[in-house]
């Protein structure tokens, strides 16, 4: 398509997704069932994290979960103890098991227990920290460079993973992935087992939940789905989603020209949606996911 068309078409369709019926049948009604900020944080984590398969099934396996938790997820993460701990035993959801789970929760109550919000857990030391949070650094820069084998010595943007040097909001956002995965697994006897679950671009993954968790927490528009809590990532960091369904519509558009599908792929496909909305790409994210699930396009 000529650009103009191109981008009428995206807009036409991304207004005809991010709307509030979109939200019953995707795993973001997870999160849309709380108020609390931490609570919308800890349940949109996780269906972010479980987003495998059928959208159906993933919201039923978040449902059991939570209620697992007492439908009281912030709670729960601060102050669960080793007996409560036993409700979450034989969980599972495809490769996820309660092995992956106690890891999340020891991992999360020792956030929570530092920080008010998860927001942080993104915001490498030194990068510009929420009012209020500063006193993290120090208990941040010891978790994440000391603390975590599986990383490169707490280097965390991957230069050969970026696209180019023109869009400086990518090498953030690469740093605040790769950041995240390091502190995540700063805890001490992490199960590696664990690991394949939370990726960043050192691995060249496109990301794909992660950045679907950020952008429901980062974007703020008046439809209603994604939330825009967070203050210090703004939705011309984010990078696109890249799931099966929009890989195959975006290819089919021209919007990528990669072979493959990895880190590279996700920030060539967001730099061509830039073209069309250099402040907010990834609201295109619905357009491409909407076309690919619900039209088979």
């Amino acid at each position: 398509m000529e650009f103009l068309a191109l981008k009428d078409f995206l807009d036409m369709k991304s207004g005809q997704y991010n709307c509030p019926d979109f939200i019953p049948n995707d795993p973001v009604c997870i999160p849309h069932a709380y108020s609390l900020k931490q609570d919308i944080e800890i349940t949109g984590f996780f269906a972010a994290i479980l987003a495998w398969g059928q959208r159906r099934t993933i919201i039923n396996k978040c449902r059991e979960l939570f209620s697992r938790m007492d439908n009281d997820p912030y709670q729960f993460v601060l102050h669960h103890s080793e007996q409560d701990l036993k409700s979450l035993l034989g969980f599972k959801h495809r490769t996820f098991n309660d092995t992956d789970l106690l890891y999340f929760m020891a991992f999360l109550q020792q956030h929570y227990q530092q920080s008010a919000s998860l927001e942080t857990a993104f915001l490498p030391p030194g990068d510009d920290l929420l009012p209020g949070y500063n006193g993290l650094d120090q208990f941040r820069r010891e978790a994440a460079y000391l603390s975590a084998p599986i990383e490169n010595n707490g280097e965390y943007a991957s230069a050969a993973c970026l696209l180019s040097d023109r869009e400086l909001q990518i090498p953030r956002i690469e740093k605040a992935l790769n950041y995240f995965r390091a502190y995540f697994f700063s805890l001490p006897d992490f199960p590696r087992r664990t690991i394949k679950h939370i990726s960043s671009p050192l691995q060249k993954s496109t990301c794909k939940r992660l950045n679907m968790f950020l952008r429901w927490m980062v974007r703020k528009d008046d439809k209603g789905v994604d939330f825009g809590i967070w203050r210090s990532l703004r939705p011309a960091d984010l990078i696109c989603p890249c799931d099966v369904h929009v890989d195959r519509v975006a290819r089919k558009l021209g919007l990528i020209s990669r072979r493959q599908t990895d880190w590279r792929t996700a920030v060539e496909l967001t730099a061509e949606l830039q073209r069309f909305d250099p402040h907010d790409p990834v609201k295109y994210d619905f357009a491409l996911f909407g076309l690919g699930i619900e039209e088979k396009f």
